[in-house]
C-alpha cells in the first residue's frame, strides 16, 4: 500500500531537523517545530524572513515581491519540493 505522507526533511543549521508537510509553508513548519524566525507580512512583500537555502528545492506558492539574492529563500510564501537544508538569521 502506498503512503500518501508528502512531509520533506529540513535540516535547519543549528537547530536541528523540522518535518514539513507538502502543503504547508516552511515558516509554518518552522513554527510548528518552534524554531524562532523573523518575519512580518506571511505573503512575501517585506523580506523579513529572508533564509539561506544551502541544499534543495522549494516552490513559491505566491511570487515574493521582496527581493531574494539567487541563495535565498522566503519561507513564508514558498514549500518545499525536496528536503531542504537551511541556516535561519538568529
Amino acid at each position: 500500500m502506498c503512503s500518501k505522507d508528502k512531509s520533506l526533511h529540513i535540516d535547519v543549521v543549528d537547530v536541528g531537523a523540522v518535518v514539513a508537510p507538502s502543503d504547508t509553508t516552511i515558516l509554518s513548519a518552522l513554527e510548528a517545530a518552534n524554531v524562532n524566525i523573523h518575519y512580518h507580512c506571511r505573503e512575501g512583500f517585506c523580506g523579513a524572513c529572508r533564509t539561506k537555502l544551502l541544499q534543495g528545492e522549494v516552490e513559491y506558492i505566491t511570487d515574493p515581491l521582496a527581493f531574494i539574492d539567487d541563495d535565498e529563500i522566503l519561507p513564508c510564501c514558498c514549500v518545499a519540493k525536496s528536503a531542504l537544508k537551511i541556516k535561519v538569521p538568529l
